[in-house]
């Protein structure tokens, strides 16, 4: 297995956008997050719009609809992940069960548990 990450290919305008957003006020953790980024990935990218180095991969423009769907698929690889984890955390802790748990003779009630011990031990006394 391999255990390198697959390395991403990223338009300059989405690396600007990137740091748009993190100059506007947003942490970094939550714009790597919301972008399927790796926090690293997305310093470095600061770092070098910072000093004016930042080049993409490519030059092609992007278009709204482009940087929409990126946008969306960060959201929903975000979204299985926190679905996974909710998943795993209800297998490893069940929710209680409500209610009485019976055997397998089924419920009987106390009145009638006595009712049927009185029964049997008139039927024993006889």
């Amino acid at each position: 297995m391999n255990s390198k990450a697959k390395r991403g290919r990223y338009t300059q305008e989405y690396k600007h956008e990137a740091v748009r957003l993190v100059k506007s006020g947003q942490s970094m953790a939550a714009v790597a997050a919301t972008l399927g980024l790796s926090e690293q990935t997305l310093y470095n990218w600061v770092k070098a719009a910072r000093e004016g180095k930042l080049f993409g991969a490519g030059n092609k423009p992007v278009s709204p609809e482009q940087m929409e769907l990126a946008r969306l698929r960060a959201e929903v690889s975000r979204l299985k992940m926190e679905r996974d984890m909710a998943d795993s955390r209800m297998k490893c802790n069940p929710p209680p069960r409500s209610g009485r748990v019976h055997s397998t003779l089924g419920y009987v009630s106390p009145m009638t548990f006595e009712q049927n011990w009185l029964a049997a031990q008139q039927v024993r006394a006889a």
